[in-house]
């Protein structure tokens, strides 16, 4: 058996997948955040490409010779990440906006942390939501939902076959504009509720305009606030159980558009 009689159709094979699942998956939620560690990261792309290169034809040829074209194909499995990994977060984006409604109307807004992920400031009740829904969508399995997208991308759409084509822009702006409907939806009871208590603490300060009902109105309204938080937590492990559950069909429909 000659040892060094190796396939170079094979090898350029495992660079092309090695290259999609890298680019994809480090710009996918969970997997390309900053909590996890980059060797971690590399690790897994490695072992994803291993368990998959054997089960790929033979895309070798496919390779471009000119460093132009590569770049090219480089960008166009860059796109590839960037749509996959975005429509995704529009669920969790949406999850944090409606978790900065919540924490304006509670008197939040001045309590701010710093996402991990993003490195961005927001309130201390949209990191919260953001931390449970990412907890619902790992529970459910939705991480090797988004594995098994990114696997079946191999059969829909070769590498640098990547497109914009209307019906894909079409698409990715009808999730973008969800965004906002799911925020109100999911703020909708928090909001409602302490518009309520706005609305008593004003009679009260009419009818008995000696007490004071700022120092009364704010230990009442977090209080009111938590209260209806928690009747968010069952929204929110509704809707991110469809979701996953309508992801598989999502990313076919979106690979479908690229193609």
């Amino acid at each position: 058996m000659d040892l060094f009689s190796l396939d170079p159709n094979v090898t350029l094979t495992f660079i092309l997948a090695l290259m999609r699942i890298s680019l994809v998956l480090f710009l996918m939620p969970f997997f390309g955040g900053h909590a996890l560690p980059a060797t971690v990261k590399a690790a897994l792309c490695l072992t994803l490409t291993l368990a998959l290169w054997p089960r790929l034809p033979l895309m070798g040829a496919q390779m471009p010779g000119h460093p132009f074209a590569l770049a090219v194909m480089l960008g166009a499995e860059l796109l590839l990440g960037l749509i996959l990994g975005m429509v995704v977060r529009f669920v969790f984006a949406a999850i944090q906006t409606g978790g900065q409604l919540i924490g304006f109307q509670m008197g939040f807004a001045m309590v701010n942390v710093v996402d991990p992920d993003s490195g961005a400031s927001e309130a201390v009740t949209a990191h919260f939501m953001y931390m449970v829904s990412l907890l619902t969508f790992l529970a459910i399995n939705g991480h090797l939902y988004l594995l098994s997208g990114l696997m079946k991308s191999f059969d829909l759409l070769p590498p640098g076959a990547i497109l914009i084509t209307p019906r894909l822009a079409e698409q990715i702006f009808s999730l973008s504009g969800q965004i906002f409907v799911l925020a109100i939806q999911i703020g909708a009871p928090v909001i409602a509720a302490i518009i309520l208590v706005d609305l008593a603490l004003a009679l009260i300060s009419r009818a008995s305009p000696q007490m004071n009902v700022l120092i009364v109105g704010f230990p009442l309204k977090i209080g009111v606030g938590f209260l209806f938080l928690g009747l968010i937590f069952e929204i929110i492990s509704r809707y991110m159980e469809g979701f996953v559950s309508r992801l598989p069909l999502l990313f076919s429909q979106l690979i479908s558009a690229m193609r």
